[in-house]
């Protein structure tokens, strides 16, 4: 059976140690995010953004870079990981609130600055990673040296309907209706776990029925469960749609109570406030602040890595994307399809992002 995710004889370079890590004090009301750094600690600064909302980092994003070049800043974004507070903590409302993209990229502000960074850097993330990165070079373009981006995400109402919508509000008496497009047409199985969680009345909106159930206290032990339950159908919907191919005997990491709770409650908190792009509340999901502002990044060469088969965000997104970048005049984006899924665990995205970051210009080259 071929498996699409890559294994250790696919990886470059090695797992090492972090060099230095710790939490970072990020406002007064007691955020602190978790940070760790890899690499040589003279090297070319990069910092890792990672996806979710709310999927925490890994070390394993250290392994694209070659070790001896870069110095390699990974962080857990507010609310997951090992950050503090948890939105997987019985009580999330302390991880959600000032839990929004504007705090964020203050927080990588803060980040870059307690690490010594004072020039430019380059940024490398993907899916939410890629979103926040963009949001972050709008926001700061004189801090980001180059953007290497994996799975275009905008954010966008059609986006999310794509990937959460598709055919629910039909789904108990036609679960086979494909009027509308969507990755329910290639994992019905996994859909099916996710779709039947809400009741059949609530599904014509799918992000704010789940919203209804996590943002309310649970009224006793069986509501808890539920939302927990919940939690898991959300998390384990866009785990087992973000590889081609994946071993079903393994435990899938997404459907862990732990990890469910915080990444489900922070992606519906940012989903339902249309990622808190340009504005906030429910009449922002239909916001395209990253295609709007395409200006903003014109002075920034920009590596793009997508999946053609990418499930969770479909290459529509990447493709408007560059096609904004050129209809402002951007002349320096490299944009690579590969035959994968979504995650940069793919094998084919995991070499195609290898050979990005090998293959950039030195400092001293573009000087």
């Amino acid at each position: 059976m071929y498996l699409s995710k890559v294994t250790p004889a696919d990886w470059k370079y090695e797992q090492t140690e972090p060099i230095a890590s710790g939490h970072l004090d990020v406002q007064s009301n007691g955020h602190q995010i978790y940070w760790a750094e890899y690499g040589n600690p003279d090297g070319e600064p990069v910092m890792c953004v990672h996806g979710g909302p709310g999927g925490g980092s890994d070390a394993y994003m250290a392994r694209f870079f070659a070790p001896t070049r870069y110095k390699v800043l990974v962080f857990d974004q507010r609310g997951c990981g090992k950050s503090r507070p948890s939105a997987s903590d019985d009580d999330a409302r302390p991880a959600l609130v000032g839990n929004t993209t504007t705090d964020l990229i203050e927080d990588m502000n803060k980040l870059r600055s307690h690490r010594g960074i004072t020039g430019k850097m380059h940024l490398f993330g993907g899916s939410w990673g890629s979103t926040l990165s963009l949001a972050y070079a709008i926001a700061h373009p004189e801090h980001v040296s180059r953007l290497i981006l994996r799975g275009i995400f905008l954010c966008r109402k059609k986006d999310l309907d794509f990937f959460y919508q598709g055919n629910a509000a039909v789904y108990e008496n036609d679960p086979h209706d494909v009027s509308l497009p969507g990755s329910f047409q290639l994992y019905p199985e996994a859909w099916d776990d996710y779709v039947r969680v809400i009741p059949p009345e609530e599904r014509h909106d799918m992000i704010r029925a789940y919203d209804t159930i996590f943002s309310r206290e649970p009224r006793d032990e069986a509501d808890l469960q539920y939302q927990i339950r919940a939690a898991q159908a959300w998390a384990g919907w866009e785990g087992r749609t973000s590889y081609l191919s994946l071993d079903a005997s393994k435990p899938n990491h997404y459907e862990e109570a732990t990890f469910a709770k915080a990444f489900a409650r922070i992606e519906n908190h940012y989903f339902i406030n249309g990622a808190f792009l340009g504005g906030t509340g429910e009449s922002n999901r239909e916001q395209n602040f990253i295609l709007e502002h395409a200006e903003r990044l014109k002075g920034i060469p920009i590596h793009i890595v997508h999946g053609r088969y990418d499930m969770v965000c479909p290459m529509f997104q990447a493709e408007e994307l560059v096609a904004a970048l050129r209809k402002v005049g951007h002349t320096d984006v490299d944009y690579r399809r590969t035959p994968a899924g979504h995650s940069m665990l793919e094998k084919e995205n995991c070499w195609a992002l290898t050979d990005i970051l090998d293959h950039l210009p030195s400092p001293v080259d573009t000087a």
